[in-house]
């Protein structure tokens, strides 16, 4: 069995760890004013009622929040339904969706308001407002 000289490949093996990670990362958002993204958006299913959020609230389902894996909490975010161009405005108070393709937890009630509550799952267009 050769002799390997593992200093020279560690170097390799991190930078391949590093950039595998940063695939899984996801992209982020900016919260600037004007700042959008597109994607599928899914809500909170009423079991969650009363559960405390990221943001310390409790969730409300008939409150008009969301949640976002990384805009800061409070930031106000219009959310359009693509499916019918129907648009509610949200405040961001919790972490998430943890589901791949997903980029915003509507509430029970934003998500009446841009009727998806049938479909379940929708494609959004999010905008921040601040």
């Amino acid at each position: 069995m050769p002799n390997r000289d593992w200093s020279k490949v560690q170097p390799i093996l991190a930078l391949l760890c590093l950039l595998a990670l940063a695939g899984c990362a996801g992209q982020q958002m900016s919260d600037a004013p004007g700042a959008s993204a597109s994607g599928e958006a899914s809500y909170y299913s009423d079991r969650h009622q009363g559960a405390r959020t990221a943001s310390g609230e409790r969730y409300n389902r008939s409150a008009m929040t969301a949640a976002h894996r990384t805009l800061a909490f409070g930031t106000r975010v219009r959310v359009t339904n693509l499916n019918n161009q129907r648009q509610t405005v949200v405040r961001i108070n919790d972490r998430g969706p943890f589901s791949r393709g997903r980029i915003i937890d509507l509430s029970r009630a934003a998500a009446e308001q841009i009727g998806m509550i049938r479909s379940g799952v929708a494609p959004v267009r999010v905008e921040v407002l601040k």
